[in-house]
């Protein structure tokens, strides 16, 4: 067989493999849906009712950057979790809309979408709920109360926008309420994904050796093996989607008790979330109250066992505690930690 034939043979075959009966989706449309996953993780979990659909995240990456959201119309979903920052806004705890104080720290978004319990207190268990609860809340200030407007106002003034008027009416069929402003900020929102092309540590468990140097593959031995941060800090979330007391702010006068005050359980007292670790050189200062400035610090206060207290989760930082690291294996350490840094490419889209 000629070259010719050969080129014409394998031409004719493309065509009937994506242009066949078959063939449901056309290679365009299946790329589209491509969504961002783990690798070697289960398959994020998304609701029934909210699918993933390209004009879905596209409009919901919109509403996530634009300040028009906020009650204030002065900051964004964005604005709180920042890149620079490690997706959290770099503050000991987050300023809300009218410059409101509030009392934790903005925690990172990296994976959100496969987290079951989201806050530090695990409060709300479904992130459409979770940006309803953060834009009508503190955070945002839709709350409609002293003035402020309601996401029913703000949604008002969305389809007073062209461009935002026809995204709606494609994607949802009808205008922006704060329903699908919700569904469409969190299926955006579960695109921000650690993969293994934006995460050193992702590429690594996916069996890229390489993807970590000698100092940063000895420090994970250490963090895996000597000092058992796995114990918390597991697998590719390095979270183990749990809550502990770790002693943090539980010295304070009126502590803030997390978890304890959703489920009123007593061995949830002083209890958070365990924080993931992606991005962590970046993210200062640490813990739900931002009380610790540096790293360097927050590493060897759970080197040191926690702070004490009733309640502190004393089996899971029992290994840290006893681990005695010498200056070198710390360094080793400090050095996985810094590897965990992840490469946020989504670009800030044009608003209407």
């Amino acid at each position: 067989m000629s070259r010719k034939s050969l080129c014409a043979l394998l031409l004719l075959s493309v065509l009937l493999l994506y242009c066949g009966d078959g063939m449901e989706d056309s290679p365009a449309e299946e790329a589209e849906m491509a969504w961002p996953e783990i690798a070697g993780y289960e398959m994020m979990v998304v609701p029934a009712d909210n699918p993933m659909d390209a004009a879905k995240v596209a409009l919901g990456k919109q509403l996530y950057y634009d300040e028009r959201l906020s009650g204030d119309g002065a900051r964004s979903c964005y604005g709180c979790h920042l890149k620079e920052n490690g997706l959290t806004d770099g503050r000991a705890t987050a300023l809300g809309a009218f410059d409101k104080q509030l009392t934790r720290a903005a925690p990172t978004m990296w994976n959100v979408g496969y987290y079951d319990a989201l806050y530090w207190d695990g409060r709300s268990t479904a992130l459409e709920k979770q940006v309803q609860g953060a834009w009508s809340g503190g955070n945002m200030g839709a709350s409609g109360n002293d003035g402020a407007p309601s996401m029913e106002d703000i949604c008002a003034n969305l389809n007073e926008i062209p461009g935002y008027a026809e995204q709606f009416e494609a994607v949802f069929g009808g205008p922006a309420t704060p329903d699908n402003v919700a569904y469409a900020v969190a299926a955006f929102m579960r695109t921000i994904v650690t993969t293994t092309e934006n995460s050193r540590y992702i590429a690594f468990q996916a069996g890229d050796e390489s993807a970590l140097n000698e100092q940063e593959q000895r420090g994970w031995t250490i963090f895996s093996e000597k000092v058992k941060c796995t114990n918390c800090h597991d697998g590719r979330l390095l979270a183990d989607k749990q809550f502990h007391n770790v002693g943090i702010g539980m010295d304070a006068e009126n502590p803030d008790i997390g978890r304890g005050k959703i489920t009123e359980a007593e061995e949830d007292t002083g209890a958070f979330k365990t924080p993931s670790l992606f991005d962590i050189s970046k993210s200062a200062p640490y813990f739900h109250d931002g009380s610790v400035a540096t790293l360097e610090e927050a590493v060897d206060l759970m080197l040191s066992g926690g702070k004490e207290n009733e309640w502190l989760d004393e089996t899971n930082l029992a290994d840290a505690k006893n681990a005695d690291l010498s200056d070198e294996e710390k360094a080793d350490l400090m050095a996985f930690l810094k590897a965990l840094d992840v490469e946020y490419a989504i670009e800030e889209p044009t608003l209407p």
